[in-house]
């Protein structure tokens, strides 16, 4: 399997994509040693977790490189990602022990009832390019710590991050055959998902999510799908227009649109819809798009070379309907996969770009008369990921929201995640939920505990 720069197109390097036998062997290895795992105390795992993450603190730059190198994320984001997630990981570290805590539910008359939580098994970890430390992270961490082991797959867009992150786990102290790092494309993670684990949490497509639900399904075993967003925010009359512009293109544009949170579609109340359209495209000018090593640089390649021609026909589909393109609209003309910084006015929702997630820096804007409108627009998706309403009235913030059917709302901000709250979606955006005491449960399995003493 060849490694390449999205930039320039050039082979990183080569690495040996792993068949269905070795996938299997690889799932030997981490069934026998997760009882060993699990037995070990608590402590003792979660010491070699906070050497993890220091190891992460210590290698920034370098593991910064290496994945702004492999999937284009410009090196000041590849860093941001890389100083946050140290933060991800403390939250785990301190609410897990308060989690796996023995819970006695009842004591009376010499019966006890009490509640313990044990590990599922064996976790597979199909993970994803666009943040493979966040979204690795919110998966491999709480599962070693509550005492499973992991095969972790990279994307492989992202197959030597997912690699340094194996060899800083040994490093760090993680039992050899507790997190093995399985590599390869479509069929390998096809061979994963066929083992006998006990729980499947994939990040990815809903096309793929589907397939995987469907065979996870047949078997009755845990399963966590973490799948696309058809994001939308609507700002409402009553707003700072430039700062409320600043902030949605950003959320819109960061990571260049590949983000399962970012900002896909936006509505503007027609009061303010002008000045907004003005100080956003203003806003995206200013990004600069260039080499993704350079610290300047806002806007990369595509991590994917085959996404420039879908953003192409979704310009080409919007501007026979009508769109009016303000910005950008076409591929740029360099080496790599790289797509110019789009806005489109006059969206509607006839338009592919309105309804089918574009994972890239294309953006859709529409005007609507009032907050009635933009509630039927934000929920008119079988997506449900997350949404945002621009407003300095909390409480009309509040009630939009509350009627909008999206695992995340924000208010005066977007593309946000915080380990603190659970983070899920609804509908094509998958089932279960990560991060939050929700994400650490998601990998245990109560026992019940009826205890008489005897008369």
């Amino acid at each position: 399997m060849k490694v390449t720069n999205p930039a320039t197109g050039a082979v990183l390097r080569e690495v040996a994509e792993d068949g269905p036998e070795e996938v299997a062997r690889k799932h030997e290895r981490a069934r026998r040693a997760q009882p060993g795992w699990a037995a070990r105390p608590y402590e003792e795992r979660a010491s070699a977790i906070r050497r993890f993450r220091d190891l992460l603190v210590e290698r920034r730059d370098e593991l910064a490189r290496t994945l702004t190198s492999e999937m284009g994320k410009p090196i000041t984001q590849s860093r941001n990602e890389l100083e946050a997630t140290p933060g991800r990981i403390d939250f785990f570290l301190e609410t897990t022990p308060a989690v796996l805590r023995e819970e006695t539910v009842l004591r009376r008359e010499g019966l006890e009832e009490s509640i313990t939580l044990e590990p599922l098994g064996v976790v597979a970890n199909v993970s994803a390019w666009n943040y493979p430390y966040f979204v690795g992270s919110n998966v491999f961490i709480p599962a070693l710590l509550t005492g499973n082991t992991v095969l972790y797959k990279p994307s492989e867009l992202a197959t030597l991050t997912g690699l340094a992150i194996g060899d800083l786990m040994r490093e760090a102290g993680v039992l050899e055959d507790a997190f093995i790092v399985v590599t390869g494309s479509g069929e390998t993670g096809a061979a994963l998902v066929g083992q006998k684990v006990q729980a499947i949490f994939f990040t990815g497509s809903y096309a793929t999510g589907r397939r995987i639900a469907s065979e996870a399904g047949s078997r009755l075993i845990r399963l966590n799908l973490e799948l696309g967003g058809k994001d939308p925010v609507y700002v409402a009359d009553d707003v700072d227009v430039k700062t409320a512009a600043a902030s949605v293109a950003e959320g819109a544009f960061y990571n260049t649109g590949q983000s399962c949170c970012a900002v896909e579609r936006v509505y503007v109340h027609t009061q303010v819809h002008d000045r907004f359209l003005d100080a956003f495209v203003e806003s995206v000018r200013g990004y600069v798009v260039g080499d993704p090593l350079d610290p300047h640089t806002f806007i990369g390649p595509l991590a994917r070379s085959a996404q420039v021609a879908f953003l192409e026909r979704q310009v080409e589909d919007a501007r026979a309907k009508g769109g009016r393109l303000l910005l950008g609209g076409k591929r740029v003309d360099r080496p790599g996969a790289w797509f110019e910084p789009t806005v489109v006015a006059e969206a509607n929702h006839s338009m592919d770009l309105m309804r089918d997630e574009s994972f890239g820096p294309l953006i859709g804007i529409q005007r609507v008369s009032d907050d009635e409108e933009a509630v039927g627009l934000m929920n008119d998706t079988p997506y449900g990921l997350t949404a945002g309403v621009y407003s300095p009235d909390r409480d009309r913030a509040r009630r939009i929201l509350s009627r909008v059917d999206s695992g995340s709302v924000y208010w005066n901000c977007c593309d946000r995640v915080s380990p603190r709250l659970p983070w899920s979606g609804r509908g094509h955006s998958g089932i279960g939920s990560t991060l939050g005491r929700d994400g650490i449960r998601a990998f245990v399995q109560p026992k019940a505990w009826h205890l008489r003493r005897p008369s």
